[in-house]
């Protein structure tokens, strides 16, 4: 564990502030849920709750069945990062920060696509030119958007049809409804 050297004090109602420099760094937001742990040796962890984490196997099935079906590669991701990866090595997607722009489709709550709209970066600080095509649907579990399904490819020669967009809705609405059971 990495010690930071800044001490903070319980108040009368039991509360600790997490100081605003350790929040930025962990895109830790206002209203962000955190799990509580507490160690054998009496250290409490806080740790960001991710509800996708429950999931990861059948993500991974997802994510494979996809790829194997439209030949693109697929993610599932959580609100933060890619927790699935298929049709492309795992390294180049595998626990990255994903872009603004797919939690800017999350929070819309709507699928988006390069059928109306130009190739956007899905990982933060890759190349933009990178893809041909991308389909991004959230994942959305009690009204909570929280992840998404994406389907991409590099070949140019590669286009989104109604198949895919299907798919990927429909891989996105199962996702959602298998963390609310």
């Amino acid at each position: 564990m990495k010690a930071t050297g800044i001490v903070r004090k319980i108040d009368d109602l039991g509360r600790v502030v997490i100081p605003k420099e350790i929040r930025k760094n962990l895109r830790i937001r206002v209203g962000a849920p955190l799990e509580i742990y507490i160690e054998k040796t009496g250290e409490i962890v806080l740790k960001k709750y991710a509800p996708m984490g429950d999931m990861l196997s059948i993500a991974d099935q997802y994510a494979d069945t996809l790829a194997k079906i439209s030949g693109f590669t697929a993610l599932v991701t959580d609100n933060e990062t890619v927790i699935a990866v298929s049709g492309a090595p795992k390294n180049e997607y595998l626990a990255h920060e994903i872009s603004e722009h797919v939690r800017e489709v999350m929070e819309d709550r709507s699928i988006w696509s390069t059928v109306d709209d130009n190739p956007k970066r899905i990982l933060m600080g890759e190349k933009l030119l990178k893809y041909s095509a991308q389909i991004i649907a959230p994942i959305i579990c009690d009204a909570d958007a929280i992840g998404s399904v994406i389907l991409l490819s590099t070949n140019f020669n590669k286009k989104i049809t109604e198949v895919e967009y299907k798919l990927v809705q429909s891989a996105a609405n199962i996702l959602g409804k298998q963390m609310e059971a």
